[in-house]
């Protein structure tokens, strides 16, 4: 019997933690999911809806300026064009000065001794993930959730899920290099032991293949893939 199933996708944990510095930046989120990852660890799964989380890029601040921003909405407008399953949900950014301990080697920090920074944050893309998890299941709209994401924020969640919907499954792929190739970045020990499977790592020769067209077919001009991706 198909077992209908919700993917979420962290897409800032995804980038910062994959994507990051690789040629894959323009990537088929459905076929890698979808078509790669899950057909393999449940072949009973029914995709009825991708969730990608993320928040406008700040072009002020974005490593190519505007062209960041207008990667973005390129990469969402192809996304959305290709599959009517994926929906965006945005959260936002704040930028402001503030203080922050300023660094002297081997001294400990303190209020006493601040510099003044700019601080950059994303918000509510955890929060948006976890209530849209939570919420699908409590009104029962699959039978498994999958989510792509190693950030602790999701925890809480993922110990409501097993309190109030023992009788669903829970996916995990953590958006990593496979194992021995990053020595920087590790499995989430607070999230892996609260799904019922876990997939650690997304391979290099799964983003390749899971690559969109060089231009995508929209209702206006296509969506076209970024000259520095």
């Amino acid at each position: 019997m198909p077992k209908k199933t919700i993917i979420y996708i962290d897409g800032y944990n995804l980038y910062y933690s994959r994507l990051k510095d690789t040629p894959f930046k323009w990537l088929d989120i459905v076929r890698l999911f979808r078509d790669q990852i899950l057909k393999q660890q449940d072949p009973s799964a029914e995709v009825v809806a991708v969730k990608y989380f993320t928040a406008p890029v700040m072009a002020s601040y974005a490593r190519h300026g505007v062209a960041s921003e207008q990667a973005q909405t390129q990469y969402l407008r192809a996304l959305q064009a290709k599959y009517e399953c994926i929906e965006v949900i945005n959260g936002f950014h704040i930028f402001e000065p503030t203080k922050l301990p300023t660094f002297i080697r081997s001294v400990v920090a303190t209020k006493a001794n601040l510099s003044p920074v700019w601080m950059i944050e994303e918000k509510q893309t955890d929060v948006n993930l976890s209530l849209q998890v939570y919420r699908d299941a409590i009104k029962a709209q699959c039978d498994q959730v999958v989510i792509c994401s190693n950030d602790s924020d999701v925890e809480p969640v993922l110990k409501l899920l097993a309190q109030d919907t023992p009788e669903l499954t829970v996916g995990l792929i953590l958006p990593l290099r496979e194992p021995g190739s990053d020595t920087r970045r590790f499995s989430n020990k607070r999230l892996v032991g609260k799904a019922n499977w876990v997939r650690h790592y997304i391979l290099d020769e799964e983003l390749a293949i899971s690559q969109l067209p060089q231009n995508v077919p929209t209702k206006k001009k296509p969506a076209s893939k970024p000259t520095h991706w």
